[in-house]
């Protein structure tokens, strides 16, 4: 049987491990032992599983591959939760794949069975699997959110990133702004031209000329000086 493999990775996934290399090596494996072919494959990295379809390039690629003509006969997703992690999203996108004559599989159970009237318990079985993987995904945008909220409420930066002079040190709840000693020299240069009454334009050349670089273009701008001026006045104000 011809298959599209389906992947994902979200923020979330990323953390527990389960990466899309690890999904591939998963699907490719049980494809081979139980005697499929795999004829596409289709991604979809840092999106979350509770997005639709539409708004997952990935999932609607492999969805119309298989829709007619097909170029495959079924779907083969890492597990359930990698197709969706909220049921209303799971439920449609398995009726897509079902009204299309295809079949949908997944490396970890085996084949999504579609709905049966005389079987009730299959639909509802399935479900609550899919219930669960909405709470798990819930439960981790909580605990990350708890855990942004108590670390904000210490006092450290809690979201974002770090302003030009610092730079994300320590790990987990622990994390904070370090000072960055290059672009602490660069502040440092910034906030003695200014006080020479330098212009932007001309600190940014001298910045340039001494070699202090900003952080992710090539050279210094106006506005970029200005930027980190501000910055640094407003934390000298308060």
């Amino acid at each position: 049987m011809r298959l599209v493999m389906y992947l994902r990775i979200s923020s979330e996934s990323q953390i527990d491990g389960y990466g899309l290399d690890v999904q591939e090596r998963a699907c490719r494996a049980w494809a081979e032992a139980h005697g499929h072919r795999i004829v596409a494959t289709f991604t979809d990295a840092g999106l979350s599983g509770s997005l639709d379809a539409a708004d997952r390039p990935g999932l609607s690629s492999a969805l119309l591959a298989l829709q007619q003509p097909p170029e495959a006969d079924g779907l083969l997703v890492p597990r359930l939760d990698r197709l969706a992690r909220a049921l209303t999203v799971q439920e449609a996108a398995l009726a897509v794949a079902w009204r299309a004559g295809a079949r949908v599989f997944s490396a970890d159970t085996g084949e999504v069975l579609a709905d049966d009237p005389d079987d009730p318990m299959r639909t509802a079985m399935r479900q609550v699997v899919g219930v669960f993987a909405e709470l798990d995904r819930k439960m981790v945008v909580k605990r990350l959110r708890d855990g942004r909220t108590a670390k904000a409420a210490t006092g450290r930066k809690a979201v974002g990133a770090y302003p030009y002079g610092y730079v994300g040190a320590g790990e987990g709840r622990e994390r904070d702004a370090a000072a960055h000693p290059q672009e602490q020299e660069a502040v440092a240069r910034i906030m003695a031209l200014r006080g020479q009454g330098r212009s932007y334009r001309e600190i940014a050349t001298t910045l340039d000329a001494e070699g202090l670089r900003p952080r992710r273009a090539a050279a210094w701008s106006a506005m970029s000086v200005r930027a980190v001026a501000l910055r640094a006045e407003g934390a000298l104000d308060r």
